[in-house]
């Protein structure tokens, strides 16, 4: 199974962008789904999550603005973010949860996306 994340770019201060991230490959069941960012020199933080059940919850930085949802048909996690800020500046990664027909749990990945908030 790849995830691959896209919707980064460019924009300035106050602009929005979307982000997805599908999955290839088979998975029997997709738990948790997140999305993560790294901003230059600094450690990977989470920055909003949500389960299997729809429940969400973000980082105080970004609640409020930022909306994550996710499509259980194709397997796809979105990002929805608004009134950006130049501190959001970083690489977002998305990360899944899931478990093989077996019953084992197993944790994927995302390559990266890379937002700039010009300011």
């Amino acid at each position: 199974v790849q995830l691959q994340a896209s919707g980064g770019g460019l924009v300035q201060a106050g602009g929005s962008l979307r982000l997805s991230c599908a999955a290839s490959g088979t998975v029997f069941a997709i738990n948790d789904m997140g999305w993560y960012r790294q901003p230059p020199d600094k450690q990977r933080e989470l920055v909003a999550d949500i389960t299997i059940g729809g429940s969400t919850s973000y980082a105080s930085s970004v609640k409020g603005r930022f909306t994550i949802s996710r499509d259980d048909r194709t397997g796809t996690l979105y990002l929805q973010m608004d009134s950006l800020k130049p501190e959001d500046t970083a690489t977002y990664y998305c990360h899944y949860d899931t478990q093989s027909a077996s019953g084992w749990a197993k944790e994927y990945w995302g390559q990266g996306t890379l937002v700039t908030v010009s300011s």
